[in-house]
């Protein structure tokens, strides 16, 4: 028979004399220090981040002018995260893989915002020769892996490069992405069980943008402190303020170290918020203007980060002109895309099944 609980409270003298907190039965990485950069890189993380902003505006524009078929996730509010964890990288050696929303992780990338431009554009110039659209970009050559439809498909494939990292010893790690909601996935949970298991180098990280397409991730998830979701898998997690640039590019060196030394995976959640819809056609109707203009006004990544260079001596005109460059790029991508001929329909041939074994 269970003993009735004692409904006797302790006294403060008592808890003063308790014993200290237990100490954890196993390693677990520092805590990450914000990222020291100086004003040169400083410029080189604004304007990426102002890039991949004034990229995905186009994109919406272009959605909404009949060039974009299909779905399409905008990635705006969200830069600082994949800027901050990519440029840690070594592009020689790491693979990254994501869900849908993954323009800016190839711009990011720094893959060529033409044929990016061209594949949402359904180009042949696009760099899915224009058959996989805003969702299912992918380029080998830049160890980028996609771009997938289903969601969190993408994590157990995560640990598949990981085991090819690790079987072939090339030194490499996989950047793993997925978002809060796909972070409620069955199959997100065998993966974790499977790179723990073998010590796989992969850093998974959970963009936590608050809402899984309509729902607010307090109302979908029982455990909603998202970085623990690995813990029962002896898979350390960090949660990250995902707005700072700088915050992220530490958090990425604290990972990078963790997996690189041997220790096996690392979660990483990245409190970060998405200003527009799940996708252009969701009007974003379960959460209030207020409530987006009140993060626009008090954490915009790269507002924030324009307010650091103006400290360090960076002047506005300075600022403008990296703005009008970067809507230049934009500009010069998006009319490549639409000067670029669809491809041909043999091409619905091609690409479908490996053509040898």
């Amino acid at each position: 028979m269970a003993k009735a609980a004692s409904s006797k409270r302790s006294s403060p003298e008592k808890d003063a004399t308790a014993s200290p907190p237990p100490t954890p039965n196993r390693p677990r990485p520092p805590e990450p220090k914000r990222h020291k950069a100086d004003k040169a890189e400083m410029l080189e993380y604004y304007r990426q981040m102002l890039l991949i902003r004034r990229f995905e505006e186009r994109a919406g524009q272009l959605y909404g002018l009949g060039l974009i078929g299909g779905f399409c996730h905008l990635y705006i509010g969200q830069e600082a995260v994949a800027v901050g964890l990519q440029s840690a990288m070594d592009f020689s050696k790491d693979s990254v893989i994501t869900g849908y929303r993954d323009h800016g992780h190839m711009l990011a990338y720094g893959i060529d915002p033409k044929v990016i431009m061209a594949e949402l554009t359904g180009r042949e110039a696009g760099i899915s020769k224009g058959k996989g659209g805003s969702m299912h970009m992918f380029s080998v050559e830049h160890k980028f892996y996609g771009g997938h439809g289903i969601v969190g498909a993408q994590v157990p494939l995560g640990a598949g490069l990981a085991f090819k990292h690790k079987y072939a010893g090339d030194g490499g790690v996989c950047l793993a992405y997925f978002g809060d909601g796909a972070a409620n996935q069955g199959q997100v949970y065998e993966a974790f069980n499977m790179a723990s298991l073998w010590a796989l180098p992969i850093i998974f990280v959970i963009e936590n943008n608050q809402y899984a397409m309509g729902t607010s991730v307090n109302r979908a998830s029982a455990e909603d402190q998202l970085y623990k979701r690995g813990e029962s898998f002896r898979i350390p997690g960090l949660q990250v303020d995902g707005m700072d640039v700088l915050e992220v590019r530490g958090a990425a060196t604290t990972a990078l170290e963790w997996v690189r030394s041997g220790k096996g995976p690392i979660l990483l959640e990245l409190k970060t918020y998405r200003y527009r819809g799940h996708s252009m056609s969701d009007p974003a109707k379960y959460r209030s203007r207020e409530e987006v203009q009140a993060v626009r006004d008090k954490s915009d990544p790269i507002e924030a980060l324009k307010r650091e260079l103006e400290k360090a001596g960076v002047s506005e005109d300075e600022l403008k002109s990296i703005d009008k460059d970067i809507r230049a790029i934009v500009a010069e991508s998006a009319d490549f895309a639409e000067q670029s001929p669809e491809p041909d329909p043999s091409e619905l041939y091609t690409d479908v099944l490996v053509e040898s074994y």
